[in-house]
């Protein structure tokens, strides 16, 4: 009898990061192609079928690490790092439902800059992923998650200067910088929640070389 194919954590990885990438595409066409809250349905159906793929490689994850006898790395480390790359797709999704929940006028430039600043954190993660699962290229892995932290910092630069503008520019419409302090400070958590990604990585590298 064949002996049962053996999960492989670091493709289920790999997964995740292209269907966090998937779900940061349909951010930036929510963005740039909005007309209305209210069209923002059929996008909103999209995103929670791409949330739910993510959420099957999760489980499968989970599943997998509590019945397999030996694991390329800590089960603690498998974990999070599931966990982590798991919470960018939920992040993303909740932006774009929260763009329907808050009845949007009118888009913000800066979310759309938001949003391609998410999807470079995201592809600088996907290409870190191949030489991870190898703990050798440490440099290379190194310089990869580097990426992810300088756009992490733009990220934290165009919050500052955004919000800073809502209530400078746009002082006189309290709802308008109610409800777009709101989105910003989402947008904002989803890039940090790419950049704890890029952590959680480099982390587990520094325990496995």
């Amino acid at each position: 009898m064949a002996k049962k194919g053996k999960f492989d954590y670091f493709d289920a990885f790999e997964q995740q990061v292209d269907i966090a990438a998937e779900e940061a595409q349909v951010l930036v066409e929510a963005i740039e192609n909005f007309t209305s809250a209210e069209d923002l349905r059929d996008i909103l159906d999209r995103a929670h079928e791409i949330e739910h793929r993510g959420d099957e490689v999760n489980h499968a994850i989970r599943t997998s690490v509590s019945v397999d006898f030996i694991t390329p790395i800590e089960r603690e480390d498998i974990l999070q790092l599931a966990h982590n790359l798991d919470e960018v797709t939920d992040m993303i999704e909740g932006t774009i439902q929260r763009f329907y929940m808050y009845d949007v006028q009118f888009m913000h430039d800066r979310a759309s800059e938001f949003a391609h600043i998410i999807y470079k954190e995201i592809k600088a993660l996907r290409k870190s992923m191949a030489p991870f699962r190898e703990f050798k290229k440490v440099k290379k892995i190194r310089a990869m998650v580097e990426d992810v932290s300088i756009l992490e910092e733009q990220a934290d630069d165009l919050y500052v200067e955004t919000i800073r503008n809502l209530y400078t520019v746009d002082a006189a419409h309290a709802v308008r910088v109610e409800v777009w302090s709101r989105l910003f400070d989402r947008l904002e958590a989803t890039c940090d929640a790419a950049a704890i990604v890029a952590d959680t990585m480099a982390t587990i590298m520094l325990k496995n070389v």
